[in-house]
């Protein structure tokens, strides 16, 4: 068979690091892969010690760092108000996941977000992209959350820490679960 003017298209995989994979102390070299972080992410990483070292050196020989689009970012912040995960993500982590959203754009890419972070992977089973955890088991159920009063019980779509009808504490309950198929 002639191949003769067709190209041969290999996906090229693109691995998302957060803080909790950097953290985890885990070699994180992968061949023919990228290694991609937000340029903030040093931020959540305190200078010094084995991590920091692990850091600096993921980031002199395999990290590329990037910073997300602002249309992937308000397409996050639109998701996780939905999931409820707001107040569970640090804007690092939105960063995170819109960069894996932005990443996903691409043609002929597989990308994959290496977290430990279950909210990460909750929101990224939303917008359907995959993940793999470093030193846990990952999530098996999609949740959305919802606010509840510890006092009167009533629910709340919006996320507060103090019931405005009685006054006591609100927590975050699971408002529904359902099953991830992989």
């Amino acid at each position: 068979m002639d191949l003769t003017g067709f190209k041969m298209y290999k996906n090229k995989k693109i691995y998302i690091i957060d803080t909790s994979a950097i953290l985890s102390g885990k070699p994180l070299s992968f061949n023919n892969a990228q290694l991609i972080t937000t340029t903030n992410i040093e931020k959540e990483i305190n200078p010094g010690g084995k991590d920091y070292n692990n850091f600096i050196y993921l980031r002199e020989n395999f990290l590329i760092f990037k910073l997300p689009s602002k249309d992937s970012i308000n397409q996050i912040i639109n998701i996780i108000k939905k999931t409820g995960d707001i107040d569970r993500l640090s804007y690092i982590d939105i960063e995170i996941l819109a960069i894996a959203l932005d990443e996903n754009k691409q043609k002929d890419t597989e990308v994959v977000i290496l977290t430990d972070d279950y909210s990460i992977q909750n929101v990224a089973t939303y917008l359907k992209i995959k993940f793999k955890s470093i030193n846990q088991d990952v999530i098996t159920k999609k949740l959305k959350w919802i606010s509840r009063c510890r006092g009167c019980g009533r629910k709340f779509k919006d996320s507060m820490s103090i019931c405005p009808i009685c006054g006591s504490d609100i927590k975050k309950i699971v408002k529904t679960a359902e099953d991830i198929i992989n």
